[in-house]
């Protein structure tokens, strides 16, 4: 790290662990800032995580194991962490911003003690998770959470909910009204675009974590009545988790074709998308209360021209216009899964059509390069620069309200 401060203003961006793997739509938007300088800090950087820039990452201890570990416990429960953050000031930060409830907490006492402002993004479970479930699980900062909420709450200058829905989330537990904005992160539709000279299949493709939120037990069996009639419609999921060898079980037992790819690379995921005809992500709720604030996976799929077959759930409903970009069903229902998988499946000029009106639909509402000025206007805004407009934003400028209106008077 350099000892001479960066010319474009510091906005230091905290996430536990640094980075992990699921957290693409971190670097994706911290990456595409124009007018401020994002540099990473955390703890402790995970050990197969996502790459990120060197010269801008900043850990509090750069080795592995169970005693260098000591060194983040001071912090982890006093806030306490003095050479950590007199290496950070001397960045001159201007903010910080930290992503999920937890990881904001964590964060505050470090803010505090480098003068400024803290915004904090919610993404899923923060929001969604009960307290029951939080008090009952291994994550003691999810235990932490619940009791502090409220120092979280009268601690940071901004709250940015990625949907409606976790905004709503967040409001039911009382979180300031006046201090919160909805805000999604966009999509490099430059980026993510289909490869040219690429064939669609007949495939179905999935890509996320395996685990009970994903609804992947749903898509196996309705996928299963699909190739009842249509046989030569394949299933691949790429991605791993706690429940990749039950379902790799359950699809021995129901479907003829398919494939388990494990986790993937962006440019290997990008490659299937633009070789498959489906995007299939049957979120639900799960028993923890865990659910889908907005799943940016769903927004890329559509900017790469696939449509998205899912349940009508949570956040999923603002990432998806049922009958023009996808098709949703009722939440948990195989039968109405399976009957939208296989019109689809059945008609490759209606998937064509619904791909072009996803990649539109994308492009207009959430590319990445509009989105992000949006949050530098919240930036300036947090910095007390914008004495014109109040912290949170107006109706008028609430990120995509007019479209989000339209969108739910279709659904």
């Amino acid at each position: 790290m350099s000892s001479s401060a960066p010319a474009k203003p510091v906005v230091l961006v905290y996430a536990e662990p640094l980075l992990a793997r699921s957290m693409t739509f971190v670097r994706t938007q911290a990456e595409a800032l124009e007018s401020f300088s994002p540099y990473y800090i955390s703890p402790h950087r995970e050990r197969d995580g996502l790459s990120l820039p060197e010269e801008r990452v900043e850990v509090m201890r750069g080795s592995q194991g169970p005693w260098a570990r000591l060194a983040e416990v001071p912090f982890k429960l006093l806030g306490v962490a003095p050479l950590f953050a007199r290496r950070l000031r001397r960045l001159r930060p201007v903010l910080l911003h930290a992503h999920f409830g937890f990881a904001g907490l964590r964060a505050l006492p470090l803010a505090r003690a480098l003068g400024i402002p803290l915004i904090v993004t919610f993404q899923g479970c923060d929001a969604t998770m009960s307290d029951e479930s939080l008090r009952a699980s291994d994550l003691y900062s999810g235990r932490v959470y619940v009791r502090r909420r409220k120092v979280l709450d009268a601690g940071a200058t901004l709250f940015i909910a990625v949907s409606h829905f976790i905004r709503d989330e967040l409001l039911r537990q009382e979180f300031s009204s006046k201090k919160m904005v909805v805000h999604y992160v966009g999509v490099d539709t430059e980026l993510f675009s289909a490869e040219a000279g690429v064939q669609r299949e007949s495939l179905v493709l999935f890509t996320g974590r395996l685990d009970e939120k994903k609804g992947c037990e749903y898509l196996i069996r309705a996928m299963g009545k699909v190739q009842e009639r249509l046989p030569t419609a394949e299933l691949v999921l790429i991605g791993d988790g706690p429940l990749r060898s039950p379902l790799e079980q359950l699809a021995r037992q129901h479907l003829s074709s398919y494939r388990f790819l494990g986790f993937q690379p962006p440019e290997v995921v990008r490659h299937w998308m633009s070789r498959a005809r489906i995007f299939a992500a049957p979120s639900v709720r799960a028993r923890s209360g865990d659910a889908e604030g907005y799943p940016n996976v769903f927004a890329e799929a559509q900017s790469m021209g696939l449509p998205v077959v899912s349940f009508s759930s949570d956040g999923v409903r603002e990432a998806v216009v049922h009958g023009k970009t996808g098709l949703l069903a009722p939440e948990r229902d195989v039968e109405a899964l399976a009957e939208h998988l296989r019109g689809l499946c059945a008609d490759p000029n209606r998937c064509a059509k619904m791909g072009e009106a996803a990649r539109a639909h994308v492009c207009t509402h959430f590319n990445l390069r509009i989105q992000t000025r949006k949050l530098e206007r919240l930036y300036t805004r947090a910095l007390g620069k914008d004495k014109a407009q109040p912290i949170f934003q107006t109706p008028a400028e609430s990120d995509d309200e007019e479209p989000f209106e339209t969108l739910v008077s279709q659904r």
